[in-house]
């Protein structure tokens, strides 16, 4: 029987897919999904406060700059529980615990828990990330049923737009993919990054600003105006969809971003704490709901999505 940490949301909704819920023993402050384990120790703290996306920008970039991590580990109450297997990453330290932390505290350890690393930046590499937990957790078998499951979601979405594709040359016209801005953080702006932009490719759009498999990087409004994008998704990374109907009315006093959203034929605001922005099995989710949006096929949307359309 395994004793397993999770430092990573993603981790947490793997390790629960795969059959490792009754093994856990401790948390991030994140792991929130799926509610069954809100009940577990918590091992993480933020260093940040929400107010805004500006200023949140303004502390991170602050404590980077100064070295410090942005979040506090209990590293005493995770030595208590003895862990087998610590399931962490080590992508991105403004989303999560640090990978140097969590191992400075694994070495001091004995025995020394497995630490088990998850980096995707692609569609491809997330659902590798099922099988990667599954064979550290001993849920090998689980782990593969779950991720050809997966994985058959995706090819229906790809098969789906193929098909729209031909139809539409079929009738003599030109196949034209909706041009879309993906917002993963609005001040300053970030564009979706990692496997955003190839999502968006598989449900047969185009994210003309930001390439597949690479980091969200800080742009200019105007390259964001400059992509005059037909669709407008507003998804800032770890704000739920309350906060994020807060950060769009911001935008839309910001006659830039007005303009923008009078050319586009669609605007969804989606709950980024949840989608989009973690690298688990519900980007699968992410991906037939964008077959819902821009081809108008309301049989894809998931059930329960967090969304909402304000245009």
């Amino acid at each position: 029987m395994q004793r397993i940490i999770s430092l990573l949301p993603s981790a947490a909704e793997i390790i629960c897919l795969v059959g490792g819920q009754p093994e856990m023993v401790a948390r991030s402050h994140e792991d929130d999904f799926p509610s069954t384990i809100q009940h577990l120790p918590v091992l993480t703290k933020a260093k940040t406060t929400f107010t805004t996306c500006a200023d949140v920008d303004r502390q991170v970039s602050e404590a980077l700059s100064q070295g410090q991590s942005l979040y506090d580990l209990d590293v005493v109450q995770l030595k208590s529980l003895h862990p087998t297997v610590i399931v962490t990453q080590d992508l991105c330290n403004v989303c999560s615990i640090d990978l140097i932390s969590v191992q400075r505290v694994a070495s001091t350890m004995n025995p020394r828990p497995e630490i088990v690393t998850l980096n995707p930046t692609s569609v491809v590499e997330v659902m590798e990330s099922i099988t990667t937990v599954g064979n550290a957790i001993g849920h090998k078998q689980e782990a593969k049923q779950v991720r050809t499951e997966l994985e058959a979601r995706i090819e229906k979405c790809l098969g789906t737009v193929q098909a729209i594709k031909e139809e539409t040359q079929s009738g003599g016209e030109e196949y034209k993919p909706k041009k879309v801005m993906f917002f993963e953080w609005t001040d300053p702006i970030y564009p979706g990054g990692h496997w955003t932009p190839e999502m968006i490719e598989m449900a047969g759009g185009v994210h003309p600003i930001n390439s597949a498999a690479t980091p969200s990087q800080r742009v200019p409004i105007e390259s964001v105006v400059a992509t005059e994008a037909d669709v407008l998704i507003i998804c800032p990374c770890g704000l739920d969809l309350e906060t994020t109907r807060k950060e769009y009315k911001s935008l839309m006093k910001q006659e830039w971003f007005q303009g923008m959203a009078n050319r586009a034929t669609s605007i969804a605001l989606v709950d980024g704490n949840q989608m989009f922005n973690r690298s688990g099995p519900r980007l699968v989710e992410c991906i037939e709901w964008l077959v819902m949006l821009l081809h108008d096929r309301p049989e894809f949307e998931p059930t329960g999505f967090p969304w909402e359309r304000v245009k």
